[in-house]
């Protein structure tokens, strides 16, 4: 998709629970081929980043299905980032998914992505629908980042602050200071996956920056070693940074995607 498509298309609009939890959420769905193409992305990124619009100019030229959308908070979905936690994104990312995905599908998660897609398998394990899992690739997967990533590291000050006034505002490399809420770490608390083995029920491919100073490469390994051992490869690119968004980093990803049938 040349960047002028890219601009000028609109995304269709679902609404993610009720009375006042209720938020517009967009969506970009390619009809095409299966098995289709999931998009799930990082924490306080959206669906135009590199690698999402990468991803849907691959499936554009095979002819092949592809969803992607923005959480609430992020990009052009509604409702507000500070009122984000992983139990809210994750009801979006399973509405979006039940709703726009037919058939086999690929997931691709990157961070925070990573994280929902492995709750998303885990949903779709309890409550099977008319989409299936044919294959999952995580970038930099950040499973629960919030307290592995986050809580934990935070200094006592931080952790007082965002105690006390329910946030905290963290500086950013890639902008302005984005807001962590006491809600976010408490909600994170309920969906932590690492204790544990993770079935997700297809194979995984993971694509990690051993340069990385967001997700060490040690996080990825740890969640390799509670993935099921059939199927699934670590692939650790030593000069990677986290966005493994350079054109070496997207041909990774979509050999891994294509790899997925």
């Amino acid at each position: 998709m040349n960047q002028a498509a890219e601009t000028t298309d609109l995304p269709a609009f679902i609404t993610v629970g009720i009375a006042e939890s209720a938020r517009q959420i967009a969506v970009r769905a390619r009809s095409g081929t299966a098995p289709g193409l999931f998009w799930l992305g990082g924490f306080n990124s959206d669906m135009k980043g590199t690698k999402a619009v990468a991803l849907e100019a691959w499936a554009a030229e095979r002819g092949r299905a592809c969803v992607r959308f923005d959480y609430s908070g992020h990009g052009e979905s509604g409702g507000r980032f500070v009122d984000g936690t992983i139990g809210r994104w994750l009801e979006e990312s399973v509405a979006v998914f039940r709703q726009f995905c037919r058939g086999p599908q690929v997931v691709i998660g990157s961070s925070m992505g990573g994280w929902m897609a492995l709750l998303l398998a885990r949903e779709l394990s309890k409550h099977p629908g008319e989409a299936t899992l044919a294959g999952m690739v995580l970038i930099a997967p950040a499973p629960d980042f919030t307290e592995e990533l986050m809580w934990r590291g935070f200094s006592l000050e931080v952790r007082r602050e965002i105690e006390t006034n329910g946030v905290w505002m963290r500086p950013s490399e890639y902008g302005e200071p984005y807001p962590i809420t006491r809600a976010l770490i408490e909600d994170g608390r309920h969906h932590l996956l690492l204790g544990s083995a993770i079935n997700v029920g297809c194979p995984v491919r993971i694509l990690q920056g051993a340069q990385d100073p967001d997700v060490p490469w040690q996080h990825a390994f740890a969640l390799a070693q509670r993935l099921p051992a059939e199927d699934v490869v670590l692939t650790m690119i030593q000069d990677g940074d986290h966005r493994l968004s350079r054109p070496q980093d997207i041909a990774r990803m979509l050999a891994a995607v294509g790899e997925m049938g």
